[in-house]
């Protein structure tokens, strides 16, 4: 009789504990996070100082709701003057007719500049074609590589001119920093898919543990890398822990002692 009440006692808090659960998954996969980095140059040119850049990434098709109100009402409120779209706005799985109310509403509310990610080189041409932007390294052997486009910028504005480089992958802190590019915006990390108090990010996108330069500032020299943790979810782990989705606002600032 004892052990029927006990069982009758476990049950009664199996379903509180699923709705817990549930809700808690729900909140930290369909709820909105904001956070704001500034990013500080000497080489900056005054007149830029302020202004604001919202970062969106690894977004992956994922749908907050219908028309992407919530997320377009969040980067509105962060008064942006650009809008970054760092890569895997989309993938394999996407249900496109989500992507012209987004990308419509993207630019009404400020110039928006996009680059592609691992995965939009997944998709067939046809979808390809629709989006635009400097190619990720799962693109084509003859795409235009970093070092060229960086040469290539300071041919046209000169070796001390400063660069913004949106750049998907996350792990390429030295070769920025090598090249003088002063600040860089990067996703393809999702921040580590789960992150825990006082470790940090957990997995990797390839499932590496404790994987680095995931979400937030990372500098070099003069390189400023700033890594977004990501609004959609990871193939290979799709639920987020400790790892809401984020909106960055990147705030360049111009440095005293300018070169």
């Amino acid at each position: 009789m004892q052990e029927k009440k006990r069982g009758r006692t476990h049950s009664r808090w199996l379903l509180p504990a699923a709705l817990v659960l549930a809700g808690a998954a729900w909140f930290e996969n369909f709820t909105l996070s904001t956070s704001t980095v500034t990013a500080a140059s000497a080489a900056l040119p005054e007149a830029f100082s302020g202004l604001r850049i919202v970062q969106i990434s690894d977004l992956h098709g994922r749908r907050f709701d219908a028309e992407s109100r919530y997320l377009l009402e969040l980067v509105r409120l962060q008064s942006p003057d650009l809008i970054a779209l760092t890569g895997d706005l989309a993938d394999e799985f996407t249900d496109f007719s989500m992507l012209p109310p987004l990308l419509d509403g993207l630019t009404a509310l400020a110039p928006t500049f996009y680059v592609t990610g691992n995965h939009e080189w997944v998709l067939s041409r046809e979808k390809r074609e629709a989006l635009a932007g400097v190619d990720d390294p799962n693109g084509p052997y003859d795409q235009k590589r970093p070092a060229q486009l960086v040469r290539e910028i300071r041919q046209s504005w000169g070796r001390d001119a400063y660069i913004l480089m949106l750049s998907h992958r996350n792990d390429e802190l030295d070769l920025w920093a090598n090249m003088g590019v002063q600040t860089v915006l990067c996703g393809h990390g999702h921040g580590g898919i789960v992150r825990l108090p006082f470790v940090g990010a957990v997995f990797g996108t390839h499932l590496d543990l404790f994987p680095d330069y995931t979400a937030g500032l990372y500098r070099k020299g003069q390189t400023s890398m700033i890594v977004s943790r990501g609004l959609g979810g990871s193939r290979k782990l799709p639920l987020r822990i400790g790892n809401r989705p984020e909106i960055v606002t990147v705030i360049l600032k111009a440095e005293s002692g300018k070169v």
